[in-house]
């Protein structure tokens, strides 16, 4: 099949949603969860949708209402209500593991709400009758009170489960694992620079919707890593032997011979660059020679990153006379020399 073919009798999102009738974030979370299947795009576009696939979902006894209630989620007071105790029971049963969220998000006011699939909910009450009624196990307790909460652990593990099963390229198998792994810990694991790079470029984003303001963005990050050195070794240990598959597949895409790429900046590599010793700003002794800014080998482009110096602002302009310190002194050396 073409790609004018596939196009023709597929569905952009947003018309699969309308024609399921689902919101945005339910049909996402229905592709999550794998009740709507993506079409695989080599092209890395939008996903696109089989119209046979949406008509096999509008088909199905009690739709749209059945389909819509397999996407319900709540959070602890429904949850509560579900399961019929009370809110401090459920959320000491869902902190101590007993239940996993299929989402989050960050409230005004910085608070993380977890919300769960209320079919999930339903089905743990009629199955663990035992957990509801009389005092809370003492494993329930036991987590909530030493301050430990395993619903960010058991939500990552959830999410990297739903990428790994929808995802049957090796490569992106392995990206999906690093993306809940800390940059030190992924170039322990991967110490080709040119291989980080290519898992940095398939690396999924595990929470699309991030929150606006700079603390609740950084609440976010905290929750999409691993913290746990049992969960942290597992995810690496799996990451080895996923980029061991992955290679046996394809080697990583590798630049042209002679071309050096600035290093990223979530590279750990670029904290200790060639000819500096770790712990210093200062170069070591056999790499100041080739550090030092010459006219003729390093210009004002390559000294100072990717932005322009030329124009009103640049060395031509009434700028360079009037530039103070280092800089001024580097912009007017070429115009002293003349």
């Amino acid at each position: 099949m073409t790609v004018r073919q596939a196009e023709a009798t597929s569905l952009a999102l947003g018309r699969a949603a309308e024609e399921l009738s689902l919101g945005r974030g339910e049909f996402e979370l229905a592709v999550q969860l794998g009740q709507v299947r993506a079409l695989s795009d080599v092209r890395g576009g939008p996903p696109r949708f089989d119209r046979q696939e949406i008509d096999r979902l509008r088909s199905r006894q009690g739709f749209p209402e059945a389909l819509r209630e397999q996407l319900r989620t709540v959070g602890t007071a429904d949850g509560a209500d579900l399961a019929s105790i009370s809110q401090g029971r459920f959320l000491r049963l869902a902190r101590a593991g007993h239940l996993t969220p299929v989402r989050f998000y960050v409230n005004r006011y910085h608070a993380v709400v977890w919300l769960y699939l209320a079919e999930e909910v339903r089905d743990f009450a009629r199955d663990h009758p035992a957990l509801l009624t009389g005092a809370t196990p003492p494993q329930a307790r036991a987590a909530p009170a030493a301050g430990e909460d395993r619903r960010p652990r058991n939500w990552r593990g959830r999410r990297l489960g739903d990428l790994l099963r929808l995802s049957g390229d090796p490569r992106q198998r392995a990206a999906a694992i690093a993306a809940v792994l800390d940059p030190v810990t992924i170039a322990e694991v991967v110490p080709d620079p040119y291989e980080r790079s290519y898992l940095r470029v398939l690396r999924p984003d595990l929470a699309p919707a991030r929150p606006k303001s700079p603390a609740g963005r950084e609440i976010v990050e905290r929750l999409l890593q691993a913290d746990h050195p049992d969960e942290i070794l597992w995810h690496r240990t799996t990451l080895a032997d996923g980029l061991r598959e992955a290679r046996e597949h394809a080697e990583a895409p590798r630049p042209a011979p002679g071309h050096r790429p600035w290093a990223s900046a979530s590279d750990p590599a670029r904290r200790h660059p060639p000819g500096r010793r770790p712990g210093s700003t200062t170069p070591a002794p056999a790499a100041r020679a080739s550090t030092a800014p010459t006219a003729g080998r390093l210009g004002p482009a390559r000294m100072f990153g990717p932005f322009s110096l030329s124009g009103p602002s640049g060395p031509s302009g009434s700028s360079r006379r009037g530039a103070r310190g280092l800089l001024g002194r580097l912009l007017r050396r070429p115009a002293a020399r003349a």
